[in-house]
């Protein structure tokens, strides 16, 4: 049985889901070739984020800037570390010396003296927290651009990483994703540092899962599920080749369309709506059935209560509820179907998740069989 399955990267995840479901998993190797990948998307991530500061005018947080207590005891973190209570103390004593000397300095009172020396110690603090900061976004940019992405996280790397990502201008950048380009893993894996810095990490299968390689040429995997052979392909590295081999698959059973619901607020979805007009009105697939994956739906739910649709969708006047919002975007991608024999099934899906891609893929094997049948007849 073939089927042939278009879309966005949102594919890779799935089909790595089916492996774990269907075939035996990933392998030693498979995890060994996986390391790179995540070493690559979590500095990527940070790197993405640092770029965006500079492009939202953002600054970078002043002595609210931590390490973990591991980091805190290396020598390479002590030289950036400023201890709070350190800064309290000296204040603190320049309030008493001055108080009992009822000091009086270039015509100002004590008061103004504190005043002014609060200012500028404040300001020092902030300023050196300022050049630790770039210090470090300046270490992680330097590796990515020298393409060393992909290699275990030095002790001084993984510090200034750590620090960055607890770094409250950081985090208010990463609050404003929407507004630039971000792997919607980032998180999980720069709340994972510690672990993914240690140097016996091993990647686990969800670190696995939520990988992003961007996919170039055409990607075929096999498998049997239900006495059923599948021959699974994903087309995501071509789409915008799809000219010269969209032919090649007239004959498939049915197409899977992966869309990453968590992606409305940014360009990505009406790119997907755009591709997905394309796909399903082409004169190859005129009656060919289209399984619709509207993936990441527990992304888009945490997100929903933040983002409102209307940014993607400006029409859009109901409640911003999972519920709600979700049924839009799926009647969007329903009402770009103009051919009247063809149907479309859709999906909400949670990639990362096993039980509801095996539910899922239970019920695209059963559309799949009655398809073939109806061809036959015999339904």
């Amino acid at each position: 049985m073939t089927n042939s399955c278009k879309g966005a990267g949102e594919w890779t995840e799935f089909l790595d889901r089916v492996r774990i479901i269907h075939e035996d998993g990933f392998s030693g190797d498979d995890v060994k070739q996986y390391k790179p990948v995540v070493y690559s998307n979590t500095i990527q991530s940070l790197a993405a984020i640092v770029r965006a500061m500079d492009t939202l005018g953002l600054e970078y947080g002043d002595k609210e800037r931590k390490v973990s207590q591991r980091h805190d005891q290396s020598e390479a973190t002590c030289h950036h570390h400023l201890e709070a209570s350190w800064v309290e103390y000296l204040l603190l004593l320049i309030r008493q010396e001055l108080s009992q000397r009822h000091v009086m300095l270039l015509g100002f009172t004590g008061g103004n003296v504190i005043a002014e020396a609060l200012f500028f110690i404040r300001g020092s603090v902030h300023l050196k927290a300022q050049v630790t900061a770039k210090a470090d976004a300046k270490m992680v940019c330097d590796v990515v651009s020298r393409m060393e992405d992909t290699e275990p996280y030095s002790p001084e790397l993984l510090a200034a990483m750590m620090r960055l990502w607890s770094d409250s201008g950081i985090q208010e950048c990463f609050s404003r994703a929407r507004e630039y380009q971000l792997n919607d893993s980032a998180q999980y894996y720069l709340d994972s540092l510690d672990r993914i810095g240690a140097p016996d990490y091993q990647p686990t299968e969800q670190d696995i899962l939520r990988t992003r390689v961007k996919t170039t040429g055409i990607v075929e995997t096999h498998f049997t599920f239900k006495n059923l052979h599948f021959r699974l392909f994903d087309v995501g590295g071509q789409r915008s080749e799809r000219k010269k081999w969209i032919h090649c698959f007239e004959d498939v059973t049915a197409i899977i369309f992966c869309v990453a619901l968590s992606g409305y607020d940014q360009n990505r979805m009406h790119e997907s709506l755009m591709l997905f007009d394309s796909i399903c009105n082409n004169k190859f697939f005129i009656d060919t059935s289209i399984i619709l994956f509207l993936n990441k739906k527990d992304l888009f739910a945490e997100k929903i209560k933040k983002s409102a649709l209307s940014i993607c969708f400006p029409e859009y006047t109901g409640p911003n509820t999972y519920e709600d919002a979700a049924a839009y975007i799926q009647a969007q991608f329903e009402s770009k179907n103009r051919s009247p024999n063809k149907e479309i099934y859709c999906h909400m899906t949670c990639a990362t998740d096993t039980g509801n891609i095996q539910v899922v893929f239970d019920a695209v094997t059963d559309i799949i069989i009655a398809n073939n049948l109806r061809g036959c007849g015999l339904y």
